[in-house]
């Protein structure tokens, strides 16, 4: 697979090309750049986008038909969508401009203020009161967030083969099936899809704004719990789970998602972020949140 080159100076091409009432603005890279996207400041105030594979370019449409109408509602800023481009300049795919949301993103497994849990947990809350019966389903175009863990259970298997050796894995396996028995019976509501430290801004320790909705869709809140233990100390998670409002069983789930991600990464020798995984599924195995059964 050829590897697309995007850099400054595509943005550059293409913003004059198509915008070009914006081509006097200076393109950067932002510092920290994810998997799904190429991330450009344009100026002091926007932000480029653009999709670093065709499984990602889905969100540019639902980000643009649905952050306007949820962004009212949340009480932290979200990006907001300013124009869409076209392929060109040898780029195949869409790209999208928001309005830059101020803040600095956490690094993983770092969190350890109970106010910014708190905050993680009334932006979740706000999230799911907004009506979500018009919304887009969870499924592939959601990497599945939203939906039921069962999709992922010959993935879970086969990582529990490959370093079952190397944890507890009789732990793991009854966490995961625990997981699978219970299901969102609720009317579906809005999930972000990917509530990772990265994806949430603070300004003086408080949450500042949420970025990155391109999994956004409406089923199971489950999924967008992981940050209990992918980004926050014991204290915070359960701040989270108070200040979230959510049953033991969607936490069991939610437990299930985080086993999941870290499994499937410690199984890939070349998987980014192998360190913060471990330190995730340490955290699952010894702490459920909820109690036992």
């Amino acid at each position: 697979m050829t590897t697309l080159r995007i850099d400054a100076t595509l943005v550059e091409r293409l913003v004059a090309a198509q915008l070009p009432h914006l081509a006097h603005l200076p393109v950067r890279p932002v510092e920290r750049q994810g998997n799904d996207n190429r991330t450009f400041r344009l100026g002091p105030d926007l932000v480029v986008r653009l999709p670093s594979a065709a499984g990602y370019v889905g969100a540019i449409a639902v980000e643009d038909r649905w952050l306007p109408e949820l962004a009212p509602h949340l009480p932290v800023p979200v990006p907001e969508p300013v124009a869409v481009g076209e392929p060109g300049d040898g780029y195949p795919f869409p790209w999208a401009v928001r309005r830059w949301v101020s803040g600095e993103p956490l690094e993983p497994m770092s969190i350890a203020s109970d106010a910014f849990a708190a905050d993680v947990g009334a932006f979740l809350r706000a999230l799911h009161r907004i009506p979500a019966a018009a919304g887009p389903p969870a499924g592939e175009r959601t990497f599945h967030r939203g939906a039921h863990l069962g999709v992922y259970d010959a993935d879970v298997r086969r990582a529990l083969g490959a370093i079952g050796w190397t944890i507890d894995a009789d732990a793991a396996e009854a966490i995961w099936e625990q997981a699978l028995a219970w299901s969102w019976h609720e009317a579906p509501v809005w999930v972000h899809g990917d509530v990772a430290a990265t994806n949430l801004l603070q300004v003086d320790g408080r949450l500042a704004g949420v970025i990155d909705f391109g999994q956004l869709g409406v089923g199971d809140p489950a999924c967008d719990l992981v940050l209990a233990w992918t980004g926050l100390d014991a204290s915070g998670r359960r701040v989270l789970r108070d200040a979230v409002g959510l049953d033991d069983d969607t936490w069991r789930r939610a437990r299930g998602w985080a086993l999941w991600k870290a499994l499937v990464t410690l199984a890939d020798p070349d998987a980014a972020q192998r360190d913060v995984q471990a330190r995730a599924l340490a955290a699952v195995l010894a702490d459920p949140i909820v109690d036992e059964r």
